[in-house]
């Protein structure tokens, strides 16, 4: 996603149908929020990227069972693990063919070569694409995939043994993320010969369940289903991705049936829409976070006492009623409740515009200060109204003292800004990707995460990042918990973030739409969507 609204087509396609006439066709249209930052899933970490890419266009060695944090075979038909978790072993799965289309064929079937590539790639400095990647592997860098995994080796041509440094226990979980999809090494061959490795980006090739066709900035994404797709063709032959940030847009477009599936309705219509007798809404209480992350390179975002009197000037409150009335839950550590090591005893910071100002007068500002608050358009499931929630924090922020600009970027361009580190706050979120509470805490909060430029908040704390080490390493979830209880104690006294809400994800469908189920993980699927 880029700030000029040139329409980039990548692929030959018929122009973009909607309505009853794709309904006849079998095609599953959703009305998704944001464009995908691209297509080579490595180098980004938002949810619609990984919708658009690892969910449909790629699989990996282990997935996560629709719906479910469950690890189940995917690529790997089941793999073995040594008893002091250093070295993993996975058979490979036999017969998998990777998408054949006008820009590429594959003259073979998916082998240990592949899973060899994909993981060299990110972790090998020597490795002909590690510096291809315009922004670098930010997520298996923030999970410090470079120091942990110690050799990726081809044992025959259906068997890979991955050994790492030290025991590490959410990994296999991690395998079965988005950036751990596997890429067709014979494809990545191609274009670096042909001296085009910017296509890897622009023209994906996987072995998922629906082949890339077409991409319209802003406007649109197509895909087909893959007829040799080892789990099975999809029941749909089509899949289309309109575009549309605005939240009534999409629900618009339901209603007139130009999509059949409209994500993220703001909470408040939510009522409303489950009294059309066409719609149907499905919720869940999703691995979700809201949060407003306070960059600590800029001043005076370096003193603690500033960041906790912004915590305790923001009326939270009166946000969450306002953004999602009864649909969602105040955060207070990094990850919900519903994640095991919750920390409950922890309490939030208290609204207190008075201490606030006391705070502020503490740290050198009693007079306040200017900044700036960024944010993005349209609006999804963890920031249903980015303009009213960021207009509310100015708003409450002007009361002890502090001018805040509010600057709207758009998503794809703020995520890649705010990772270089240039605002003061930005308010963004994270919906957990493996079910282990390490998730949120190494890839968003880590000083690794910090040094790639994930960690907004450019926070960095030994503690904090011993505790994690210790956690990570013991497969006892007893000592874990304990060590994830101290680290959310650490993390609350330090206030790198301004914890906002846990959300309640909602997706509004046609009534004829069967088989979507909502993941905890907050990822979209479709493979398995019937129309009625």
């Amino acid at each position: 996603m880029m700030k000029n609204k040139t329409i980039l087509s990548l692929a030959l396609g018929a122009s973009f149908v909607l309505g009853a006439s794709a309904q006849a066709a079998n095609v599953l249209t959703v009305c998704t929020e944001a464009s995908p930052e691209g297509f080579d899933i490595t180098q980004y970490t938002a949810a619609v990227t990984a919708d658009a890419t690892s969910e449909t266009i790629h699989n990996r060695l282990v997935e996560f069972e629709r719906g479910s944090t469950k690890v189940v075979p995917g690529l790997a038909e089941k793999w073995d693990i040594s008893k002091d978790g250093l070295v993993y072993t996975f058979q490979l799965r036999k017969g998998v063919k990777f998408h054949t289309t006008e820009y590429f064929k594959p003259s073979r079937e998916f082998n240990a070569d592949d899973v060899l590539w994909t993981f060299n790639r990110m972790l090998d400095k020597n490795h002909p694409w590690f510096k291809v990647s315009t922004r670098g592997y930010p997520y298996a860098e923030s999970m410090e995939f470079p120091s942990l995994i110690k050799s990726v080796e081809k044992v025959d041509p259906h068997t890979v043994k991955f050994t790492l440094n030290q025991p590490e226990a959410p990994f296999l979980a991690d395998l079965a993320m988005g950036f751990a999809s596997i890429f067709s090494a014979e494809y990545g061959d191609q274009l670096l010969k042909a001296g085009k490795t910017q296509q890897l980006n622009q023209l994906p090739i996987g072995t998922g369940p629906f082949v890339f066709k077409r991409y319209e900035k802003d406007a649109q994404l197509r895909f087909d289903a893959n007829k040799d797709y080892w789990k099975g063709k999809a029941s749909v032959d089509k899949l289309i991705f309109a575009i549309s940030p605005d939240t009534a847009v999409r629900i618009q477009k339901l209603k007139a049936g130009e999509c059949q599936i409209a994500l993220y309705p703001l909470p408040n219509d939510v009522a409303n829409l489950r009294k059309d007798p066409k719609l149907k809404v499905e919720e869940l209480n999703a691995l979700m976070t809201g949060y407003l992350a306070f960059n600590m390179e800029h001043k005076p975002f370096e003193k603690k006492e500033v960041r906790q009197a912004i915590s305790m000037a923001f009326d939270k409150k009166s946000y969450i009623k306002a953004l999602f009335g009864e649909a969602a839950s105040p955060a207070v550590n990094p990850f919900p409740p519903t994640m095991w090591s919750y920390n409950k005893d922890i309490k939030d910071y208290e609204y207190n515009p008075q201490k606030a100002k006391e705070l502020l007068a503490k740290a050198g500002f009693p007079n306040g200060f200017k900044t700036t608050i960024w944010t993005r358009p349209g609006g999804g499931t963890i920031n249903p109204n980015p303009k009213l929630g960021s207009e509310m924090l100015q708003a409450d922020l002007k009361k002890i003292g502090v001018e805040a600009e509010i600057k709207v970027v758009e998503w794809g361009e703020l995520l890649k800004r705010a990772k270089a580190g240039e605002h003061d706050m930005v308010f963004n979120g994270w919906a957990g990707d493996n079910g282990d509470p390490d998730n949120f805490l190494t890839p968003l909060l880590s000083c690794v995460a910090a040094k790639s430029g994930e960690n907004y908040a450019r926070w960095c704390d030994k503690k904090f990042d011993e505790l994690l080490d210790k956690a990570k390493s013991n497969s006892d979830s007893k000592e874990r918990t304990k060590l994830y209880l101290e680290a959310q104690k650490v993390f609350k006294d330090a206030a790198p973030w301004l914890t906002l809400a846990h959300p309640t994800m909602f997706v509004a469908m046609s009534k004829n739409v069967n088989g979507y189920k909502l993941s905890p993980l907050g990822n979209n699927h479709y493979w398995g969507v019937q129309i009625k």
